[in-house]
């Protein structure tokens, strides 16, 4: 029970400094959606039947969900993570049944004149639940049954919103990795993530081209075979320190490696992916010996890294085939294999023009032409930052990144300061998903990112987005202001 001295510990504790910045970013939303629905016909800015009159409904009424928060104890979310989880995991398959197809996805339910995407809210179910399991007394994330645990609770919720034909939502949701990481998870997953990004985009980048008539070999595999020998030397001296293991890996592939392509431009040309595919399976053999030799696990870890590796061109190829027409031709855009201004590059290239457009400073509130006469789809949600690089220019960017950042340093400080595991947890959750949600946002406007349909926190239009957004912020907040108090 807390103590009655004690209750005005939760007033003096709230991050007052965070709250300032959630509002900030709410209402220079807001702005936003004005300037991105604004109707020449129908100026009417808070009129219930604009986008943005409807915003700034659900900015208030968010604004009265965040007081509501701050009244809740941490105790209930302790008590009750489990069944909030089961709850969400339900709703969401519930949603796949009864969601109708909205734009080739059934992930949004309509109530009356609203409609709501359970997806947006289960991100705080998933942190709660994982901030409970791991603030267990007995909880090792080393451990082989802790680990599964914590990924299963992670990746139940990607496969139902998959399901659900959201893609760029589930997405979101290995953010959650990140925290596993801040906890002691290995950096190898990261690595390993890292490395399986590499491959794709290499991979898929130059599939289709040759190096030479002299070198018929083609670029994305070979270079894939390149950097996954590269990859399997320099981790298996990072975690074994062998240096008989890094002579035969590291000088026998680079010798090999070399000798054939010398081989290849001045003897006889022949492609040498085969002769790499060699070498890597010999290094996936002498790691799989030298566990027999040593008993030391990490050796398969390892070669399970360099199977992967070898294999991932192959099966990059072939899921890249299967994928549907406009996800591939998105891809592709994004990696510069085609140009299709007309199509899958259309949303992007229109987007770029617009924040050009703005210059330094910007045309003015409700003074964008590309936005007012409709040429950025879906400018008011997933690409309303160009309607803030239109109207308010390259100051005007520069000042909405720098409140993110501030915004983002702040919850990672409020998430250090707290005193316990579960709050540490949920902390470093928030901290990911807003992180996420930043830069897949912005980068896929600029096109340094693909175009997976996500919101920007506070910014893009839709009450389930700024909804969810506020109880994940807002839980957090009411843990951390508890963070001071005695209990007896």
């Amino acid at each position: 029970m807390v103590q009655e001295n004690d209750n005005k510990g939760i007033f003096l504790s709230i991050d007052w400094i965070t709250i300032l910045l959630y509002v900030i970013l709410i209402t220079w939303g807001w702005f936003s959606v004005c300037g991105a629905c604004y109707d020449f016909n129908n100026p009417d800015l808070f009129g219930f039947e604009s986008n943005s009159g409807k915003q700034m409904v659900w900015a208030f009424t968010s604004l009265g969900l965040a007081a509501m928060l701050m009244m809740v104890e941490k105790k209930f979310y302790d008590t009750g993570a489990y069944v909030i989880y089961g709850t969400m995991l339900l709703a969401l398959l519930v949603t796949i049944v009864i969601a109708p197809d909205t734009k080739g996805s059934r992930s949004w339910i309509p109530i009356g004149p609203v409609k709501i995407q359970p997806a947006e809210f289960a991100k705080f179910a998933v942190a709660l639940a994982l901030g409970k399991y791991m603030d267990s007394f007995e909880f090792n994330i080393h451990r082989t049954k802790d680990f599964i645990v914590t990924v299963a609770m992670i990746l139940v919720p990607i496969v139902i919103i998959i399901l659900q034909k959201e893609t760029g939502t589930a997405l979101v949701y290995l953010t959650f990795f990140l925290v596993l990481y801040r906890e002691g998870m290995t950096g190898s997953l990261l690595f390993s993530a890292f490395a399986a990004v590499v491959y794709f985009v290499v991979g898929m980048k130059y599939s289709g081209d040759i190096v030479s008539d002299h070198l018929p070999v083609i670029i994305g595999e070979f270079a894939v075979l390149l950097l996954a020998q590269i990859f399997t030397t320099v981790m298996t001296w990072v975690y074994t320190k062998n240096v008989f293991a890094l002579k035969v890996m590291g000088l026998g592939g680079i010798g090999i490696t070399t000798v054939s392509i010398l081989f290849s431009i001045y003897v006889i040309p022949f492609d040498i992916c085969n002769l790499l595919l060699a070498v890597c399976i010999g290094q996936i053999v002498l790691l799989i010996g030298l566990w027999i030799h040593e008993r030391l696990y990490k050796y398969i870890l390892i070669a399970g890294f360099a199977l992967c590796s070898t294999v991932s061109f192959y099966i990059c190829h072939t899921a890249f085939e299967h994928l549907a027409d406009h996800q591939r031709i998105r891809i592709e855009v994004l990696l510069g294999m085609k140009e299709d201004l007309r199509g899958a590059g259309y949303n992007v290239n229109q987007a770029k023009i617009a924040i050009g457009s703005g210059g330094m400073y910007g045309k003015g509130f409700l003074n964008g032409t590309q936005t007012k006469l409709k040429y950025v789809p879906e400018q008011h949600t997933d690409f309303i930052f160009c309607t803030v690089g239109e109207e308010e220019g390259f100051v005007g960017c520069t000042g909405v990144l720098l409140f993110y950042l501030l915004f983002i340093w702040r919850l990672i400080a409020v998430a250090e300061r707290q005193p316990d595991t579960m709050g540490r947890v949920y902390g470093y959750s928030v901290v990911s998903i807003f992180l996420f949600h930043l830069f897949i946002n912005v980068g896929m406007v600029l096109g340094l990112t693909p175009v997976i349909g996500i919101p920007l926190p506070f910014f893009s239009y839709g009450g389930s987005s700024l909804w969810g957004f506020t109880i994940l912020l807002f839980i957090f907040l009411r843990m951390d202001a508890e963070r001071n108090l005695k209990r007896q």
